[in-house]
């Protein structure tokens, strides 16, 4: 007759043999392509003894194509919660030694109902994605299951963070979670997302293309903008992520954690010598963010994709702040179709989550050319516009060198709503550039004078004093401030502190309806 005991000793029997997964063997073979088993990852993820497993004995329904004789507890799926930084988050981690990680019905559920649990009790979500895909043997219900996670991943959008970890295969509807999430990472080598595999492609269209270079991780971060951040190990990336969270706050109800602030002097000289006073000619953005942010407290996101612009994560005297910023190294900071995209969805992410935002501008203006045309950089660069436009965070603006057209109004001006804008008083802010401005308002005087070169050299000097400074700007009100760039940090740290407290309303509506 059993006892207590007996009984005791039977769960754990059983949880062992969960924990054990797809077995040894499948074990082993997941380590020798470089990979860790779910449960390392979530080692790795939680801060030590804080995970807490869930539904650890769920088993699948299914009957066909011999499954009733392997029902695997926990079906290819562990999900649970656990701190990161000493704060609660929710998971799950996806086992390929289980049916490759297949996603079925309970398996879908399982994941549903901790996705559930992070919203009511307003934690962050994190998903490490290694899966075959759609467990083909259950047919339906393993897509209507994909069904289940994406209605949360979207119902769930801004009210916590959602964070993708790919850390194996991502094929056909299971990208689809992933690329609703706020923030996606990537493993080289080992993780990949497509829609249709290689296989298929070739079948379909005849093109012949390896996994990696389909949706591996340098391409999504580089290419297709799919992805926002990689590394070479699977130990990095989760490191990555543990680093991440600590900017974030814990739901859209809060404000990211605060840090204590370094008594270091904000006075910075070294800015005047950051930025070249010819207006054409490139320089690193960086090196201002640098100067103007806590030391090594940039966290940049989408470094490799649309280069013109940098976006990140940052702490100025210890707040969270978001940064937007032209990057003249590339396409001269022009904005393309791929930047408005960058930056849109990041201004977006910050005003969700109360992260105030701050510019960083020197913009040629919206790049030209037939491609751009024709791909739709209208309606790509409205979004930039439409996204400052709606956000209510504090909003701060710093005019570096030029700011030029449509590109000055959708990049925070003051007509869209930016709280302050300061310019250095270098800066040139002007409907277009004096070359091109002069050009055209002195083309008759130019054309008849006897020296056409020594005319034009004086036109572009009448137009640059009369238009393109920041004062004409700054006494239309369009600028708060000429500031010394030597004093921006001191400037944005002052205008952080007023704005701490500011509240924003917007006319009451369902949604708002953002050109996509």
């Amino acid at each position: 007759m059993m006892d207590i005991y007996d009984t005791i000793h039977d769960l754990y029997d059983r949880k062992s043999a969960i924990e054990l997964g797809g077995g040894d063997d499948k074990i082993e073979k997941q380590h020798s392509k470089g990979k860790l088993t779910a449960r390392e990852r979530i080692d790795l993820l939680c801060d030590p003894g804080t995970f807490v497993e869930i539904n650890a004995f769920i088993e699948h329904n299914c009957v066909d194509f011999g499954l009733d004789k392997d029902k695997s507890p926990g079906d290819g799926v562990v999900t649970g919660f656990g701190k990161v930084n000493g704060r609660p988050i929710y998971l799950f981690a996806q086992d390929f030694t289980v049916f490759g990680g297949a996603l079925g019905e309970m398996h879908a559920k399982k994941i549903a109902k901790v996705m559930d649990l992070a919203a009511n009790n307003g934690a962050p979500f994190i998903g490490l994605n290694d899966s075959g895909g759609a467990r083909i043997q259950e047919g339906v219900v393993s897509l209507d299951g994909y069904g289940h996670i994406f209605y949360r991943n979207s119902i769930y959008s801004g009210v916590i963070p959602q964070i993708s970890v790919i850390m194996g295969p991502c094929a056909g509807g299971a990208v689809y979670s992933p690329a609703i999430t706020d923030f996606v990472f990537m493993v080289e080598k080992t993780s990949q997302m497509f829609i249709t595999g290689p296989k298929v492609i070739e079948t379909v269209t005849g093109e012949k293309i390896s996994s990696e270079d389909l949706g591996g991780a340098k391409v999504h971060n580089s290419i297709s903008g799919n992805a926002h951040f990689r590394a070479k190990t699977e130990a990095e990336v989760i490191e990555q992520v543990r680093k991440l969270l600590s900017y974030l706050p814990q739901n859209n109800e809060e404000k990211p954690p605060m840090l204590e602030a370094a008594d270091d002097d904000d006075y910075r000289p070294d800015l005047t010598e950051v930025i070249p006073f010819d207006t054409v000619r490139p320089y690193d953005v960086r090196k201002v963010i640098d100067q103007v942010v806590d030391t090594d407290s940039f966290m940049e996101v989408q470094p490799d994709f649309a280069k013109n612009i940098v976006i990140g994560l940052a702490r100025i005297k210890g707040e969270v702040v978001g940064l937007v910023c032209n990057q003249p190294k590339f396409m001269a900071g022009g904005l393309d179709i791929d930047s408005s995209d960058k930056a849109s969805r990041f201004i977006r992410f910050c005003d969700a989550f109360n992260i105030p935002l701050i510019t960083f501008e020197d913009v040629s203006g919206f790049f030209p050319g037939v491609k751009q045309e024709h791909g739709g950089i209208i309606r790509h660069g409205a979004k930039i516009l439409f996204a400052y436009s709606e956000a209510t965070v504090p909003k701060l603006t710093v005019i570096l060198r030029k700011a030029y057209g449509g590109a000055y109004v959708a990049l925070n001006s003051k007509s869209i709503g930016a709280d302050l804008v300061f310019a250095w008083p270098n800066a040139e802010i002007a409907v277009m550039g004096s070359q091109g401005a002069a050009n055209i308002i002195f083309a008759k005087e130019i054309n008849n004078s006897p020296n056409p070169e020594e005319t034009r050299a004086q036109k572009i000097e009448e137009y640059k004093q009369k238009f393109s400074n920041p004062y004409v700007a700054a006494s239309k009100g369009m600028v708060d401030d000429v500031i010394d760039p030597r004093e921006t940090r001191i400037k944005i740290v002052q205008a952080l502190e007023m704005l701490r407290t500011k509240k924003e309303s917007r006319p009451y509506k369902k949604h708002s309806n953002i050109p996509l």
